[in-house]
């Protein structure tokens, strides 16, 4: 008797999602509570576990289709693995390789028994995360070299092989028609107007979809502006210096810049209000506390998971939160409730070398909080011109809620803080 396999709730007000992947296919064993399909929502990838051990039977739904919570899409058969399931009429389905047509990514992975044991079969063990970027990837998990171990693959090994440069196809050689030559013909080189050019189509997950709606969305409806400063990081780079090691020794994380920067947001804010309020319909809503939204990169796009009550954590709490939460990003096991609210956002586009930037605020927030890479540039001392790591700090905010001189007044309230971090433990 098959078991079937539902598409759990997803989250408060989220009724679909995307099928984004199968992690087993028919014929499969499948361990109870093992993933066995990753959906797309809004906000995050969440993995379908198998509600009991079985055999992989059919699967009622294909990647890219769009499912309904509590909707079948797979089933359990009873007993061990078998043959693959004869298709349906709802067939399983399929991630197509665009290098080669029709080429079915699934279909890569060496059965079992196939090849030397010893050399190909832990490699080609992979776990749920490791393949769901696989699959997105389009990847043969053959051809890469795992250094987990055991010679498994890791999701730094997948990722790598993902960015890596693909290599060029080899160039199809001439038809046999075309032995004759037009008149001065050889004198052009063979690779003029022969060169292969290539589009490839991928379709735009849930997630960035929905990306894209939102800051259109916040771009048609808030008058947003940006104003800007700089920030000498001088004596924040001489505390990590020379607290780091006590730090981390004594609560087990890194003393690292977003634990300074949130402290002077929740500062600041008390100062200027309006940056930490929303606007709903003809109100205006302030908020007593401060949750902050951190733009971390994941493998499908930017989220913004929510450090709560920031105003209110101690920097190892603040550190520890965000370390979490950018590992569980890469990991795709961030939950929808810690994507859900916020009321002011920082972003740190300076790890990726970004000198200057006007960040689009998160509706409903109000404002968004650009950080950037620390870069010494000359300044006056006193005087005197010296170098110091300076950065550059952008707050895009809603025009309609916050005038210009309280996002000036905000910044300067942060460089204060910052540039004299003692303001943060004696509240200045």
């Amino acid at each position: 008797m098959a078991t079937e396999v539902k598409v759990p709730t997803l989250g408060e007000s989220i009724t679909e999602a995307t099928l984004g992947a199968w992690l087993k296919q028919p014929g499969e064993a499948v361990g109870q509570d093992e993933p066995i399909a990753s959906l797309e929502t809004d906000k995050v990838a969440i993995e379908v576990n198998a509600p009991t051990a079985g055999t992989m039977g059919r699967q009622l739904a294909q990647v890219g289709d769009n499912v309904a919570v509590g909707a079948v899409i797979a089933e359990i058969e009873a007993g061990g693995a078998s043959a693959p399931a004869a298709k349906t009429e709802a067939p399983a389905s399929t991630v197509v390789n665009p290098a080669g047509p029709g080429e079915n990514m699934e279909a890569k992975e060496a059965p079992a028994g196939s090849g030397d044991e010893d050399e190909d079969g832990p490699h080609l063990t992979l776990s749920p995360a490791v393949r769901r970027i696989v699959l997105e990837h389009h990847l043969d998990p053959s051809k890469i070299k795992g250094t987990g171990k055991d010679g498994r693959l890791t999701k730094d090994d997948v990722l790598a092989a993902a960015e890596a440069p693909k290599a060029e196809a080899p160039q199809p050689s001439a038809p046999a028609t075309a032995g004759a030559q037009a008149p001065g013909a050889d004198s052009v080189p063979a690779s003029a107007g022969t060169g292969e050019r290539r589009e490839e189509r991928v379709r735009m997950t849930r997630l960035r979809q929905t990306i894209a709606k939102r800051l259109k969305e916040a771009q048609n409806t808030a008058a947003m502006l940006t104003t800007f400063n700089d920030v000498d990081m001088s004596e924040i780079m001489a505390a990590r210096a020379r607290y780091k090691d006590l730090f981390e020794k004594k609560h087990g994380i890194r003393l690292g810049f977003m634990g300074f920067f949130v402290k002077a947001a929740a500062l600041a804010a008390q100062d200027v209000p309006a940056v930490n309020a929303s606007i709903d319909g003809e109100e205006i809503v302030y908020h007593d506390y401060l949750d902050v939204s951190v733009a971390v990169s994941a493998p499908n796009g930017l989220v913004v998971p929510v450090v709560r009550d920031a105003h209110a954590l101690s920097f190892a709490e603040i550190e520890k939160r965000i370390a979490d939460f950018g590992k569980r990003a890469k990991d795709g096991t961030l939950t929808m409730e810690e994507m859900q609210g916020g009321t002011f956002t920082i972003s740190n586009g300076g790890v990726f070398g970004s000198l200057l930037s006007t960040p689009i605020i998160n509706p409903p927030q109000s404002a968004v909080l650009g950080m950037h890479r620390i870069e010494e540039r000359p300044v006056v001392r006193d005087g005197q011109i010296v170098a110091r790591p300076m950065m550059y700090l952008a707050l895009s905010y809603d025009h309609r809620l916050i005038d210009g001189r309280e996002a000036v007044t905000f910044l300067v309230r942060m460089k204060e803080a910052l540039e004299d971090p003692t303001r943060l433990l004696i509240d200045l």
